[in-house]
This record gives C-alpha cells, sequence and structure tokens, in this order.
C-alpha cells in the first residue's frame, strides 16, 4: 500500500450525499441560505482552531480496555462493563427494548473548539439555527461536489476538507419502564474520537474510528421524558494545507492512525447508533466455536443489581445440529459476571466452507429458578458455523484441509456514501470478489461494518480481518505497549466482536509499521502484547499475522503466519526476485505459512501498449501474472496472495491530487464498475 510519488500542486477538491445502511436511502441534505457559505469557510479555516490540535489525552485509552480470567473465559471489558453483543443493528432480541437513533440529527462544526464552553451539550441549547445530517454519514459528503470524480481541479474544497471538532443533537422518548433497566447507547463507528452527553451529562469517550463501543446510559437517561443525545467528533487535520506539496503534516502520537495515511479518513458518525435497554441481568455476549462435530460455548452473564442472581443457562446450539438443548445452573454476584461453559456434540451440523457455507443459529437463554420452569429474563442469539483452522507443516488447514487465500485487499467506501456503506454497494462490491475467482478479502487497516462479516459468512469468503495500525512509529508503539494501551484495545475489539465469524480466518495486527534496531524489542513487545490479547481471546486459536513492509522482520519468529508486502518490479528490483524471496523466507521459517499480504502496480484507465511500458492497464496485469507464476509454483509453503486493490480508493497521502486523491491501483475504478485488464487476469489466475 505505498503511494505513486507523484504530489502536485492544485487548488481545489470533491465530494457528496450521506447514508445509513440501515436503510439503503440516500439523504442528502440541502443547506439552508446562508449556511453553504459557512460551511465552506469553515473549510478553508483548515490550518486554524482545533482542526490541527489533537484533541485532549489522558493517561489511558479513554473506554479503559481491560482483559478479565472469569470462570476460566477471558472476558472484554470496556467502560467498567462486559463489552456486549452488538448484533442489535440487524436483530432484535424479545427480551430487550430498542430505540434506533439513525435519522436526521442536528449538526453543527466548531472549528475554534468552543462549543462545550457555550454549552451546545446541553439540553437546553437552542439549535434551531444549526444544520441538519443524516446518521449514518461521513460529513465529508456533506458538501463536496464531485468527491468521486477523477477530475482534481477542485481538490481542497468542501466539507471533506473541514477538520476539527463538529457536533451532533438529537432527541429520543424512550417508555417509563426502562427505569427498571440497564440501558447503553451503542455506536459501532464514529471516526475519529467520540465525546458524549445525554441530558448534559457527560457518559464517555471513544477513540479509534471503525470499533464499536457501548456507554453506559441510565443514570443520565429520563425514561418517560424527552432526553437529548449530543455527540462532539473530532478529526484531526491531514496537512496544514491540503493545496501545498510542502505543507506539513498534521499528527497526534496517541492517535491511530497518528499521521496522514493512504486512505481516506471520513469522519463523523458513520455507522448506526440505538439505545438499548436490557434486563438488569443480562446475557452480555455469547462466544461460540465448533468443529470435529462439536460447538464450544461460553455464555458471558452481567448482574447490574445489587443483589445475587441464582438461575440457569439454557444453550440451544440450533436448528439442524442435532442437539437437544442444555441447561447448566448460574450464580452471578451483585455487580458482578460469571461465565457458563457448554461443550456440545452437534453430530448433524454440516462443515463450514466456501463451497458449502452452512451456517447455524445458537440461542443462550437465562432463566430465574435453578430448577425446570421458571421464566426468561434475558435471550442472546448468534450465527455459528463450524470450521476449525490451524497451522501445519507451514500450511494453512481449514477443516483439516489444506487452503490457498486467493484474496483482494479492499477499502470499506463508496462515492455516494463513504464509509457509511449501503447493504446494496456492500452487495455489488463484494459480489467481484467472487466474480474474479477469489476466495478471500483483506480489511485492510480496520475492522469492517458487521454486515461484511455477515455477507462473508453467508458466501464462503475467506476474511483476514485487519486493525488501525498502519505506519506506527516506534515511539508510538511504546507509546501504547506500555501506557496508552490503544493498539491492545484495538486487537481485543477486533477478536471478541468478530469471533463468532467463520468466515474469519486470519487475524492481522499491522501494516507496515517501523522497525526499531538492536534486535527490535520495541516491536516484537507491541506484537507479542497484541498478539497475547488476541489469543487469549479467541476459542478458535485462528493464526495471527501481520503485513510488514519487508520480507526480513525479525519479528517473524512470533507470528503463526509470515505475512509481508511485495512490490517487486515496482517500487524496487524486478518481478523476478519474488521467488527466490519466498525461498529464502521459507529457509528461514520452514514450519511457517507464508501469505502475501499486498502486491500490485497502477495504471490509467483505457491507457494501452505493451506489457513492459509503465502505466498501461498491459503492464500492471503483467506484473500480476509475473508474481502470480512464482506463488503458486510455492504453494507447498506459500498460504495465500492479496492483490492490492480491490478498487481505486480515496486517500490523504498526499499524492494524486491530480486525479482528486484517487490512488489508480484496482481492478475496478472508484465506482466499482469499470474494469481494468487486470481483473480478469486475477479471475483466470489458477494454482
Amino acid at each position: 500500500m505505498r503511494p505513486v510519488p507523484r504530489r502536485v500542486v492544485l487548488q481545489a477538491a470533491a465530494l457528496t450525499p450521506v447514508v445509513g445502511l440501515t436503510s439503503g436511502v440516500a439523504h442528502a441534505s440541502p443547506l439552508h441560505g446562508g449556511a453553504r457559505s459557512g460551511l465552506l469557510g469553515a473549510a478553508l479555516a483548515v490550518a486554524a482552531g482545533s482542526a490541527t490540535e489533537p484533541p485532549p489525552h489522558g493517561e489511558r485509552e479513554p473506554a479503559d480496555t481491560t482483559l478479565r480470567e472469569i470462570d476460566g473465559t477471558s472476558v472484554v471489558f470496556q467502560y467498567g462493563a462486559v463489552v456486549p453483543d452488538f448484533g442489535g443493528w440487524r436483530r432484535q432480541e424479545p427480551t430487550r427494548s430498542y430505540r434506533m437513533l439513525d435519522g436526521v440529527w442536528r449538526f453543527r462544526f466548531d472549528p475554534e473548539g468552543t462549543g462545550e464552553d457555550e454549552g451546545w451539550q446541553r439540553p437546553d441549547h437552542d439549535d434551531a439555527d444549526w444544520d441538519s445530517i443524516s446518521v449514518p454519514s461521513a460529513w465529508d459528503l456533506k458538501d463536496t461536489p464531485g468527491f468521486g470524480d477523477y477530475d482534481g481541479s477542485r481538490f481542497g474544497e468542501g466539507t471533506a476538507f473541514v477538520d476539527g471538532y463538529a457536533w451532533y443533537r438529537t432527541t429520543v422518548q424512550v417508555p417509563g419502564q426502562w427505569a427498571a433497566r440497564y440501558v447503553r447507547l451503542v455506536f459501532l463507528a464514529v471516526n475519529y474520537r467520540a465525546d458524549v452527553w445525554v441530558n448534559g451529562h457527560y457518559v464517555g469517550a471513544h477513540e479509534g474510528g471503525y470499533a464499536p463501543f457501548a456507554l453506559p446510559v441510565k443514570d443520565a437517561l429520563r425514561p418517560g421524558r424527552k432526553n437529548v443525545v449530543a455527540v462532539r467528533v473530532h478529526r484531526l487535520a491531514s496537512w496544514e494545507d491540503y493545496t501545498d506539496p510542502e505543507s506539513p503534516a498534521v499528527s497526534d502520537p496517541y492517535a491511530i492512525p497518528w499521521k496522514p495515511v493512504d486512505y481516506w479518513p471520513y469522519a463523523g458518525i458513520t455507522r448506526s447508533v440505538w439505545l438499548e435497554a436490557v434486563p438488569t441481568v443480562t446475557v452480555a455476549k455469547l462466544l461460540l466455536a465448533a468443529g470435529d462435530g462439536r460447538l464450544q460455548a461460553r455464555v458471558v452473564v452481567e448482574n447490574h443489581r445489587d443483589d445475587d442472581f441464582h438461575g440457569r443457562v439454557v444453550l440451544d446450539a440450533g436448528e439442524g445440529s442435532g442437539a437437544s438443548p442444555v441447561s447448566r445452573p448460574i450464580r452471578v454476584p451483585g455487580h458482578g459476571v460469571a461465565v457458563v461453559r457448554f461443550d456440545v456434540d452437534i453430530p448433524k451440523a454440516s462443515p463450514w466452507s466456501p463451497e458449502r457455507p452452512a451456517l447455524l443459529t445458537a440461542t443462550a437463554t437465562l432463566l430465574t429458578g435453578a430448577g425446570h420452569g421458571g421464566h426468561a429474563v434475558d435471550v442472546l442469539r448468534d450465527r455459528y458455523g463450524m470450521r476449525t483452522v490451524a497451522i501445519r507443516d507451514a500450511k494453512l488447514l481449514v477443516n483439516g484441509e489444506p487452503a490457498f487465500l486467493k484474496g483482494l485487499n479492499w477499502h470499506e467506501e463508496s462515492a455516494a456514501h463513504g464509509r457509511s456503506m449501503t447493504r446494496s454497494e456492500y452487495d455489488h462490491e463484494l459480489g467481484h470478489v467472487l466474480a474474479m475467482n477469489a476466495n478471500a478479502v483483506r480489511n485492510t487497516v480496520y475492522t469492517r461494518h458487521p454486515y461484511a462479516y455477515d455477507w462473508a459468512d453467508e458466501h464462503g469468503v475467506y476474511v483476514m480481518d485487519d486493525l488501525d495500525n498502519m505506519w506506527i512509529n516506534t515511539a508510538q508503539e511504546k507509546l501504547h505497549t506500555e501506557q496508552y494501551g490503544l493498539s491492545r484495545a484495538l486487537a481485543l475489539a477486533m477478536a471478541w466482536n468478530n469471533h463468532n465469524h467463520p468466515s474469519v480466518v486470519v487475524w492481522c495486527i499491522q501494516n507496515e509499521s517501523e522497525i526499531d534496531g538492536d534486535g527490535a524489542p520495541i516491536y516484537r513487545a507491541w506484537l507479542a502484547d497484541m498478539k497475547a490479547a488476541i489469543k487469549a481471546v479467541d476459542l478458535t486459536d485462528r493464526p495471527v499475522t501481520w503485513a510488514s513492509h519487508t520480507s526480513w522482520d525479525p519479528a517473524f519468529d512470533l507470528a503463526d503466519i509470515v505475512g509481508f508486502n511485495e512490490y517487486f518490479g515496482y517500487f524496487y528490483g524486478k518481478n523476478e526476485d519474488l521467488g527466490p524471496t519466498l525461498d529464502a523466507v521459507h529457509e528461514t521459517y520452514p514450519d511457517k505459512p507464508i501469505m502475501i499480504t499486498e502486491n500490485g502496480s497502477w495504471s490509467f484507465f483505457g491507457h494501452h501498449g505493451p506489457e513492459d511500458e509503465v502505466g498501461t492497464e498491459e503492464w500492471q496485469a503483467a506484473n500480476f501474472r509475473a508474481h502470480w507464476v512464482q506463488v503458486a509454483e510455492r504453494t507447498d509453503y506459500v498460504a495465500g496472495y492479496f492483490f492490492w486493490v480491490l478498487k481505486d480508493y480515496k486517500t490523504r497521502a498526499g499524492y494524486n491530487q491530480q486525479y482528486n486523491g484517487i490512488s489508480e491501483m484496482g481492478t475496478l475504478a472508484f465506482d466499482s464498475r469499470t474494469k481494468r485488464l487486470v481483473y480478469d487476469a486475477i479471475r483466470d489466475a489458477t494454482l
């Protein structure tokens, strides 16, 4: 994922409307009279005020993510509570109540960062003159015409270049019965930092633009009355001046990523939001791992009452499993957590595989009383697949058989909706993976909307899940390992939240980060910290890898799979150098499989010519074939190859401004429709 070094001076830029996955309908928000000039005025002030000043940071990342051992199970906590199941966006349990907050919110930029001092979080604040915005959406697309165009003549204009603080406000009425329940406010994603108030009470903050989070809000909520939710979002500017090629980059040593990187950091409340009222004793999480005819389940029960709870948990492995429901007693201390473990035969379950992606639904029911009878207190369901993953003799084994991941890197974005894609956009875009006869995607450098994992589960596509750790430097690695803890928090969130998806077969924990000298002690400690966190959570023991920028990474002994990005014949060396490099790595790590986590090159649409002419579609396709054949000759120890990249993508890395910040390395144009020759080359590539 390395940019073509072609940064140029231009004046202006572009973007468009907004939408949430829940509706699939775009809600373009026309600006009222006078608002347009105000927004663009804020855009012109990107080098001032809150845009170039990082938000305040504490000693640790604000969610205070921790791992606790409870009844023999590692449980992830944030904000002092178990990180819950986030399935409310697609499924609503009968024992719970929900208020979806997707829709039109009040919205205002805060370029000087004075909103809190002026009381914008207070319920009585008059927001009548504020603008409106759809949630979920990216504010980048609020008023930036031509965002998806390749014409860079206006690069630098519009709300796509407004950074710093922006505020969101909405009102919601909740039933009076919620006074007897535990209530959380759930965000599937906010980029980058969110500070949240309910009825003027500060309820918490979150950093990291792609991980869901749930804030406890019972003490701030007013059941039976109108409630005001206010969210202040901060995105740091990437550059002091987006149109000056010599402009200094803006950075925040605590943030991940901490500086401009090779994608577009869409800002705002980019995924769904809801309030969820659960019983005061609740099934917080259901961990599932199935393979070889057996299901392991861990039912995490949380008690928000003062007194102990005595009851039982019933696990139903689901229709098609061949298992009968199993009951276990449970005692949960007041304001405590307990975990009930199940190990159940599922003799009729079919294995999950790309050829037959069989899925089942498990249900955990919490009941009162120790014996038969009693009433249901809470219910939680989730899907799973029977699938094993293992490493043996330099091979990746899925269900005991060698698997090769023919994959594509991809960025989650569309020209119309940024990172707030619709179902139809996901279906169309990911459909190209199957059309190219590929069987895998890499969720490059951030976790995706839950729908993307569901899609992969249902279509039999392998997933290499990935973290936000891109281009991290040594000082940051040390900071996050020894103090701030955001890298570890993101790793725990990824493994915990996406645990039950059978499509996820590999965890990836960083991309092209800095390696210190003298044995790389800082780099190794950082990687080991994240790997240990993931391994503690993952019942299926999926392999851990990372996308190193070098084939001689001194920490590869820590990896389950050796993963590195390579651009032979493009940025360095010759195409033919790949094979000998793979052989040398295999000789050093003979028991580990190798994956090419990135390889690709660029071409101009419609530019045709000889295969040795740089920039032609023929050259790009020939480069792919030259690398593929060397990989295909080594499948006894090479377990995967991921092409860079599925489609062209927007970037703030500081190059390609003449193309409106669009990197032209995709098999498809930014519209996900127009194909380059390399698309067919990948489709036709076989082992």
